[in-house]
């Protein structure tokens, strides 16, 4: 069985979708993604810098629209046994599952950028992997400090996120064993400090009209396999103040039988997890449509 996973916000390097442009119609389809977001993700994906790209309103519909890009590159998702993404990933999973049309899950998504960047920059905060280390005392230090274990990603590593001062100190004293290394986002995400983008959402998500998911869902949330659309639609909007467990998730992919991981772009987080904590799964990082081919040889291998 296959996965193909979606990556989360700070996996967005300057210039990444430039390939992505070169086949027929891509450009267009990207443009039309553009449109339905309100930001200019051909821009942002060639020509911004690195400082643009990291802006929460940017990034989100980027990655959502990069992902989305490189999948009807792919052909679609048949022949998945599942879809999965980290955070706002899972925005990019739920519409190549069909619960949302495109266009309603750019909108979407964009809301969730710009609200979590509205929250962010209510107080000072931020995220930083804890790298290594016993797992209990990992989780023990940061909540020593007040800090929230927002993405616990398993293989090794877990995300504290918090103020940004707090967070200053768990990198002066890290946990024995463990490193702490600030994360390229912009605020402390998955945590109650983006309580204010969950209720807008909430209102926003009550208009839409979600479809069952086409390929199971794996969720960010529990690790659960979902496929009701209008659960898909509720766990999409309750992730963002809540914590994402990718641990669960790949442990869920190993329940599952997984054979095969393939990672869309901008790959390579998450293949680099599985690596670590799926032993003997054949990985894919597609990085360019150059990687399109061993893709779809992977997923006519592995196929459900």
């Amino acid at each position: 069985m296959i996965v193909i996973v979606c990556p989360g916000q700070g996996s967005q390097t300057p210039g990444f979708l430039a390939p992505w442009l070169e086949p027929p119609g891509a450009r267009e389809h990207l443009t039309a993604l553009s449109e339905a977001a309100e930001v200019d993700l051909v821009a942002h994906g060639t020509t911004s810098d690195e400082d643009t790209i990291k802006d929460t309103a940017v990034a989100q519909p980027l990655l959502v629209g990069a992902g989305l890009l490189a999948l009807r590159a792919l052909g679609g998702v048949d022949g998945a046994g599942a879809l999965s993404g980290h955070s706002v990933g899972e925005v990019t999973a739920a519409a190549a599952a069909g619960v949302l049309p495109e266009e309603d899950a750019m909108r979407l998504v964009a809301m969730r950028g710009r609200g979590m960047a509205e929250a962010s920059a209510v107080t000072a905060t931020g995220m930083s992997a804890v790298l290594g280390g016993d797992p209990d005392e990992v989780l023990a230090a940061i909540e020593a400090r007040d800090l929230t274990p927002a993405n616990v990603n398993g293989a090794g590593q877990v995300v504290a996120a918090g103020a940004l001062d707090t967070l200053a100190g768990l990198a002066e004293e890290p946990p024995a064993k463990a490193r702490v290394i600030p994360l390229k986002v912009a605020g402390a995400f998955h945590t109650a400090y983006m309580q204010p983008a969950v209720e807008a959402l909430e209102a926003a998500a009550a208009g839409l009209s979600p479809a069952d998911a086409r390929v199971p869902l794996v969720s960010n949330r529990d690790g659960e396999v979902v496929t009701g659309g209008r659960e898909v639609l509720d766990r999409l909007v309750a992730q963002v103040s809540n914590p994402v467990r990718w641990d669960l998730c790949m442990e869920q992919f190993a329940d599952l039988g997984v054979t095969a991981v393939i990672e869309v772009p901008p790959a390579g987080t998450l293949v680099g997890l599985a690596k670590r904590a799926l032993k003997g799964v054949e990985l894919l990082a597609v990085r360019t449509p150059d990687d399109l081919d061993a893709a779809r040889t992977l997923i006519e291998e592995h196929s459900a």
